[in-house]
């Protein structure tokens, strides 16, 4: 190859590496805010004293709850309490007509893949912060990322990172069945 060759290659080459790292991420994803602002700092707070589980609890048959129904959120703010005008919206567009607020839910899984709460978090003893973050401390909510073509949201623990995590805790590798359908 000569020299020129080399030099346009290289030129075509860096953009399209560019692109792939920096543009197509902007181009795949797509963002959304919530419906509403939730301070879990407030409410995680000594003053109210909420638990992770408080909210976010397991059904009888163990499976993860999800997101909290708005009757769990109107057992509190069935009027506002605060003088936020978020609590506000809560109250006046949610609890008072009885609309379930249409949160954009980053725990759905993909139809294939299976991930049991109850086993990570009863029986191994891993905190919700321990994949989560620290929500308790987070005073709003971030945007909303999904895959445009699969809709799935952006920042779900990835294949490697569950296979990492549990090779950490001395649970080696699980078979395939182990979590994919």
């Amino acid at each position: 190859m000569t020299r020129r060759s080399w030099l346009v290659f290289l030129a075509a080459l860096v953009p399209a590496l560019a692109f792939g790292w920096l543009g197509f991420p902007r181009l795949l994803y797509v963002a959304a805010d919530q419906p509403l602002q939730f301070s879990h700092r407030t409410h995680a707070s000594e003053a109210i004293g909420l638990t992770c589980e408080d909210c976010h609890a397991f059904r009888a048959d163990a499976e993860f709850a999800g997101i909290p129904t708005l009757a769990k959120c109107a057992d509190c703010h069935s009027e506002p309490i605060g003088d936020s005008a978020e609590e506000k919206r809560l109250v006046d567009e949610f609890v008072k007509p009885g609309r379930e607020i249409p949160w954009h839910v980053y725990a759905r899984q993909p139809d294939n893949v299976r991930f049991p709460h109850a086993a990570h978090v009863k029986r191994a003893g891993i905190a919700c912060d321990g994949c989560h973050g620290a929500h308790g401390v987070s005073a709003t909510l971030v945007a909303f990322e999904s895959d445009r073509v699969s809709g799935y949201a952006r920042g779900l623990a990835t294949m490697d990172e569950c296979e990492a995590c549990h090779r950490e805790r001395g649970r080696g590798t699980l078979a395939c069945i182990g979590c994919h359908r």
